[in-house]
């Protein structure tokens, strides 16, 4: 299955960066050496070796353009990848529209409140911690 491929290659800090440069457009092997280089400190025989990776494991295209070399993002592994990681969705969407309910209801409280329930809140727990009073005595 050539998404195992891409995971593999995926699994690489350096060849990620080198896609997130490529997500922003066709760049040169130059352009894509000097700044993994500068990030990673790695030499260019280190670079050109991750460039190859991705160009065999199809995640990258290249063409020649005079004596440069251009490189692409290609984006049919991806979407394998992307088609594999669907099954998992499931796990994470649903704690996700969890949590955007409960910013939402926090918004809510906050707009009808004028944001006063959270400074309440906030002094109030504040103030009940550090009145002086240890734990064992009783509070108010």
């Amino acid at each position: 299955m050539r998404a195992v491929h891409a995971f593999d290659a995926l699994g690489d800090p350096v060849r990620r960066r080198i896609l997130e440069l490529l997500s922003q457009g066709e760049q040169t092997s130059g352009a894509l050496t000097a700044v993994v280089r500068a990030e990673f400190g790695i030499s260019q025989p280190a670079v050109s070796q991750h460039l190859r990776v991705l160009r065999e494991s199809g995640l990258t295209s290249v063409r020649a353009e005079g004596t440069r070399r251009l490189y692409a993002v290609d984006p049919a592994p991806l979407r394998e990848v992307d088609a594999w990681l669907e099954r998992f969705r499931g796990f994470w969407e649903q704690r996700l529209d969890a949590l955007g309910t409960e910013l939402a209801r926090g918004k809510r409280e906050r707009r009808l409140s004028g944001g006063d329930a959270h400074r309440t809140a906030h002094h109030t727990a504040h103030d009940t911690a550090h009145d002086g009073r240890t734990d064992e005595e009783e509070r108010p």
